[in-house]
């Protein structure tokens, strides 16, 4: 069976954070503490900053994390104390220099690194090639 596309892989990595979603960066002014965003955002835009590939925030219905309490998402009001993870995938080295980076905002934090491929797909192109004859290099005669 021929295929109109192909495949190509390159390795990747991915962590996962996980964080409580009213988790916020630790800044030494009151002011800013009150304005700052949520630390699941902030770590969003600075993995978008540093080109990183991919990063996702989910949120979670149901668990726990770093040995703590099982908590679940509430009928009527969400809970804020329940799980959130953060996702980069990007190659090894520079999940690393993130990590490295920003360690003071994921240094209590549960961090999971995961080895994964990267898919490429491609259209097959069709090389053409002008096919000189073979030239002999027998003498004549």
């Amino acid at each position: 069976m021929t295929f109109k596309h192909t495949v190509t892989t390159h390795e990747v990595g991915m962590i996962r954070i996980y964080m409580k979603p009213r988790d916020n960066a630790r800044e030494a002014r009151l002011k800013t503490f009150f304005n700052a965003k949520p630390l699941y955002r902030q770590l969003v835009e600075q993995a978008k900053a540093a080109g990183i590939m991919n990063a996702v925030a989910h949120h979670t219905h149901y668990g726990y994390s770093n040995h703590g309490r099982i908590q679940d998402e509430g009928v009527e009001i969400g809970n804020p104390d329940l799980t959130m993870c953060v996702e980069l995938i990007g190659p090894r080295d520079q999940l690393e220099t993130f990590c490295r980076t920003h360690g003071d905002l994921l240094r209590t934090k549960v961090i999971i690194y995961k080895h994964l491929e990267h898919w490429r797909i491609a259209a097959d192109e069709v090389e053409a090639r002008e096919i000189a004859p073979t030239v002999s290099t027998k003498p004549v005669g």
